[in-house]
């Protein structure tokens, strides 16, 4: 199930057994901060209902003192039977623990800021105004009954030595547990360790950690700190967040269990809640988004695919059903026999392999520009080459085309033919639009007695990139009445038209010969 790095093991040899890591959701209060994101009640419940059935053991539900809705929001979310701890921000202000204890949730995460940047610019107090301010909340919070959690905003960019003060005197004021924010995604894993081992050297209750994604750095320095001794983390769901996001559940939750052995969350649900939450906040993911990335199980390279079809692992660190996704092979340019092959077995169609060939030419070149065929457009370019191959004689060849068209122009075709290999014709005409006068230019280079008896055009999977299939009949290609039939697929309308009408005159050259 799990294919990771032996050195993985080889590293952690000197790290103390690392048990249990709590989950502090926070999708519902600092995922929402993201730029572009409003939640009604509604979708704060449904996203809420999601992370307590994923398995969250807390879930940081809004921000009390930011107005009565909220606090209505967070008390429905305490009212509906979660398994999670409900918990809500608040600043180092009485009466946002006030309205944090009107909600009748049980616990809090109250912070104030302790680098020398924030104190003195934001906040205007020194360090002994916040440390009293931060016991005095604590304290009165405790004293309501609530459960506490005190932050240190700005922590790594904090004076180590008055951190560790604060901390030491809140955790004497009755704090539950301690949270250690990267605020601005500024730290570095190896240095994050550092500073929980210092953290952890002189406090007795549980650190957590919450770790922004501004350098790119969230789950790394995430995983750094539990490594060092933290044993709650902050994340969220698909790394929503301020700027640029938090450290994100899932890869967290997959880190923890395929390199220590963690399990945190039903890791099966993952796939699905990132596509719950991903819904409602509207907020889409990246194709390379890790873990639940459209791409994060798709493979389109011959060899990888090749390796896959064998044993998954040689190109996955683990299996997709393990976080509820499907795997993806994907036909396109770098496809090769056996990803084309290997999807034509999915589908249930006999190929003959004496074709493939010819397949694989056509899928690529129909996949230039990064296009990706999806299984209704191999579906129909197989079809087309099948139907092609019936008739092997080529009796009459296109040799150029030439189209001009545009808003306010007449649209002007000249192509140039050659009959029976050494009858070489070239004409022009004009038409209603570009296949117009491309059909008619090539009836006037071939025989204008033939005429267009049906013409069908299907975008295959209805989208604006979609590949099309051309269908054609003509009659009198060689002035005897008979009808032909012609068929093609490919990107552009107007070649393809001119394919389709190409392989109906071969067919009745064909059909000529054989009589």
């Amino acid at each position: 199930m799990l294919a990771v790095s032996p050195f993985n093991q080889l590293a952690l040899s000197g790290v103390g057994p690392i048990k249990d890591v709590m989950i502090f959701d926070t999708t519902l209060r600092d995922g929402e901060q993201a730029p572009g994101i409003a939640l009604s009640p509604e979708d704060k419940i449904r996203i809420a209902i999601a992370l307590d059935d994923l398995g969250v053991d807390i879930l940081e539900a809004g921000f009390a003192a930011s107005g009565e809705t909220e606090r209505e929001i967070i008390s429905e979310i305490a009212r509906s039977n979660l398994n999670s701890k409900v918990c809500s921000l608040a600043r180092a202000v009485r009466s946002d623990i006030d309205a944090v204890i009107d909600t009748g949730i049980d616990m809090v995460h109250t912070f104030i800021a302790t680098s020398d940047l924030h104190m003195k610019y934001k906040l205007k107090m020194t360090p002994d105004e916040v440390k009293a301010k931060a016991v005095e909340v604590v304290e009165y919070a405790k004293a309501h009954g609530l459960e506490v959690q005190f932050s240190c905003e700005d922590a790594t960019r904090s004076d180590l030595d008055f951190m560790k003060d604060i901390l030491k005197s809140v955790q004497e004021a009755g704090a539950d547990s301690v949270n250690i924010p990267d605020t601005v995604g500024v730290i570095t894993p190896r240095a994050m360790g550092y500073l929980i081992s210092e953290l952890k050297s002189v406090l007795r209750v549980p650190i957590s950690v919450h770790c922004h994604n501004d350098m790119g750095l969230a789950v790394a320095n995430s995983i750094a700190a539990i490594d060092s001794g933290a044993t709650i983390c902050h994340v969220c769901m698909n790394g929503i967040g301020e700027r640029c996001g938090n450290a994100s559940l899932e890869e967290v939750a997959v880190n923890l269990f395929a390199n220590y052995g963690i399990q945190t969350v039903d890791m099966s649900k993952i796939a699905n809640t990132s596509k719950l939450v991903e819904r409602i906040t509207g907020f889409g993911l990246a194709g390379n988004k890790p873990i639940v990335g459209k791409n994060a199980f798709a493979h389109e390279s011959g060899i990888h695919v090749h390796g896959v079809m064998s044993n998954s692992l040689t190109y996955e660190p683990f299996k997709p059903e393990m976080v509820g996704a499907d795997r993806a092979i994907v036909i396109g340019k770098h496809s090769g026999a056996h990803s084309v092959q290997g999807r034509l077995d999915a589908l249930g169609v006999d190929f003959p392999a004496e074709n493939m060939q010819e397949l694989l030419a056509t899928v690529k070149k129909i996949a230039v520009g990064d296009k990706m065929i999806d299984d209704a457009e191999l579906l129909a370019i197989v079809d087309n080459i099948v139907w092609r191959n019936t008739t092997k004689t080529t009796a009459v060849s296109l040799d150029e085309l030439t189209v001009l068209t545009g808003k306010n122009t007449t649209s002007t075709a000249v192509v140039t033919v050659t009959i029976d290999k050494n009858d070489k014709r070239t004409a022009a005409d004009v038409g209603v639009g570009p296949v117009d006068a491309a059909i008619n230019a090539i009836r006037k280079a071939i025989n204008d007695k033939i005429t267009m008896e049906e013409y069908k055009l299907n975008a295959i999977t209805g989208k604006s990139d979609s590949i099309c299939e051309v269908t054609v009949m003509v009659k009198n290609v060689r002035n005897d009445g008979a009808l032909a039939v012609g068929k093609a697929v490919g990107l552009d309308i107007v070649e393809t038209s001119v394919d389709a009408m190409m392989a109906a005159i071969n067919r009745d050259y064909a059909r000529r010969r054989d009589a």
